[in-house]
C-alpha cells in the first residue's frame, strides 16, 4: 500500500515539476525558483553518478584505488553539505534556504564533475592521475 502511495504521489507531482522546469527563465515565486534550483542539482548530480560509474569501471582491477575513489566520494558528499549548510547559515529559516542549498550544491557539484572528467581524460603515463586511461 506504502508503495502504491509513494507511486500515485511521483506521478501527480510530475506535471508540476515538468511545468517548472519549463518556467525557470522567468520564475517570480520562491516556490518556483526553489523547484528550479533543485532541478539544475539533480542534473548536475546525475551526471556526477555516471562519471562516478565510469571511473570505478576504470579501477574494477585495482582494488586498493577504486576503495581510495570510493572513501574520497563520500567525504566530499560531507564536505559539499557541511559546506552549504555553512553558506546558507545566513538565511536559516527563510523560504530562500532550498534555493540556495540546492545552488550550493549545484555549484560545488559541477566543479566535481569537471574533477571526474579530468580523470578520464588523463594523458597515458600522467602518474598524477588516479584513473588509467580507457582501453
Amino acid at each position: 500500500m506504502k508503495t502504491f502511495l509513494l507511486a500515485a504521489a511521483m506521478v501527480l507531482a510530475m506535471p508540476t515539476f515538468a511545468f517548472a522546469q519549463d518556467n525557470c527563465d522567468d520564475a517570480e515565486d520562491q516556490a518556483t525558483m526553489n523547484e528550479c534550483a533543485d532541478a539544475a542539482f539533480e542534473k548536475s548530480d546525475k551526471k556526477l553518478n555516471e562519471l562516478y560509474k565510469q571511473i570505478e569501471a576504470r579501477l574494477k582491477d585495482d582494488a586498493d584505488t577504486k576503495k581510495l575513489l570510493i572513501q574520497a566520494q563520500r567525504d566530499w558528499v560531507k564536505f559539499r553539505d557541511a559546506e552549504c549548510g555553512f553558506q546558507t547559515a545566513g538565511a536559516a529559516g527563510g523560504s530562500v534556504v532550498p534555493m540556495l542549498v540546492a545552488m550550493c550544491m549545484d555549484g560545488l557539484t559541477q566543479s566535481r564533475v569537471e574533477d571526474f572528467e579530468g580523470y578520464l581524460n588523463c594523458e597515458e603515463g600522467d602518474l598524477s592521475c588516479p584513473v588509467p586511461a580507457a582501453n
